[in-house]
């Protein structure tokens, strides 16, 4: 077992220390059209294959295969001192792998759903976040948390708890929305010295399709990319909407209307550098987020454009998000709740017509 890492010296400014300093990751295999969760699969095998102080935990990720099957075929690969099957403890659970990893291994832990995450917010806020600040030793946690609505799975299963972390010094918060970050940005979240909350959007496990190329080099968390190119609106998202985004700047498009959409990817980090570059080329911005609407993570990016692009816009800065409710477990009010194409087109439309 590896002694824990340490972090260079913290210097006299505050802010010094909160986060350990990674580096980019470059990986390698052949191009594949597989599914979001196939990819996310893939990333955890890998990261078992190359590394072994990986360590998965999880209620049913064994021979289960966890309750997404997001694990399957692990744990006859690994064997049950790779993948362990836990108790239904979320906050034992986390604070065990916090224990593991400052011990040298590198723990991924799976949530059975993010709603439950609750259960270990002291051991996530009051020690993960602050162990590198306080002692300067590494905390390489994932904890990985299928978010989200859109299965019907009722209020308590269903939940966006993105916006609650990404208040908190010293966690990282990823929430990819493609094939190709579900792979990569787990496998630099697994590789990353600090802890990362991963936000897995569970509507899009197995509907959502795309090219998964191991030789592409992955962005590293905390920079967003522009995943469309427009001049006259800058929607701006992340997670389970981003197809939805994408799929509205197509359209519109075709109406000789060109918009932008930002892909943020992580939360914590938050690139503003690149979401208030092209609002100051389209000088319009929608936001779009799953999230309810009070504190969520459009509410920052907002504050943070109203300071920085004030000058360059065209029109009031506009948010569409869930409305401040539990998720409804009914059908059509659970489409209600989730923005869908037909609302961020019309908003879209408002928008470019201020």
């Amino acid at each position: 077992m590896n002694p824990p890492e340490e972090s260079a010296q913290v210097g006299a400014d505050v802010a010094t220390g909160v986060w350990f300093d990674d580096q980019p990751l470059t990986v390698h295999a052949d191009a594949k059209a597989v599914t979001y969760l196939d990819a996310l699969n893939a990333a955890l095998d890998d990261e078992l294959g190359s590394d072994d102080r990986v360590i998965l935990l999880g209620e049913d990720i064994g021979a289960m295969g966890g309750a997404f099957r997001v694990t399957r075929g692990l744990y006859e690969k690994y064997g049950d001192s790779r993948v362990i099957d836990t108790p239904m403890a979320e906050a034992g659970l986390i604070g065990m792998a916090i224990g593991m990893a400052v011990s040298g291994l590198r723990p991924i832990v799976e949530l059975q759903f993010a709603d439950f995450i609750s259960c270990a917010y002291d051991q996530l806020v009051n020690e993960a976040a602050k162990l590198h600040y306080r002692f300067g030793i590494a905390v390489p946690i994932v904890v990985r948390g299928p978010s989200g609505a859109g299965v019907g799975a009722g209020p308590f299963h269903s939940q966006s708890p993105e916006g609650i972390f990404s208040h908190v010094p010293g966690l990282k918060v990823v929430c990819p929305g493609t094939v190709q970050d579900a792979y990569g940005l787990l496998r630099l979240a697994v590789k990353d010295p600090n802890p990362v909350l991963f936000f897995e959007h569970k509507a899009l496990y197995r509907s959502l399709r795309g090219t998964l190329d191991r030789f592409e080099v992955c962005p590293p968390i905390g920079s967003a990319l522009l995943r469309a190119e427009g001049d006259q609106l800058t929607i701006v998202t992340y997670g389970g909407l981003v197809r939805s985004c994408l799929e509205v700047a197509e359209t519109l498009a075709a109406e000789d209307i060109h918009v932008s959409v930002v892909d943020v990817r992580s939360l914590l980090p938050l690139d503003m550098e690149t979401v208030a570059k092209s609002v100051k080329i389209t000088g319009r911005v929608l936001i779009v987020h799953e999230d309810t609407r009070t504190h969520g993570v459009g509410a920052e990016i907002a504050a943070h454009l109203a300071e920085s692009t004030f000058f360059d816009l065209d029109a009031p800065i506009t948010r569409l998000t869930a409305p401040d409710s539990p998720v409804p477990l009914s059908k059509p009010l659970e489409d209600e709740f989730i923005p869908q194409v037909v609302a961020i087109r019309e908003a879209a439309l408002r928008c470019v017509q201020a």
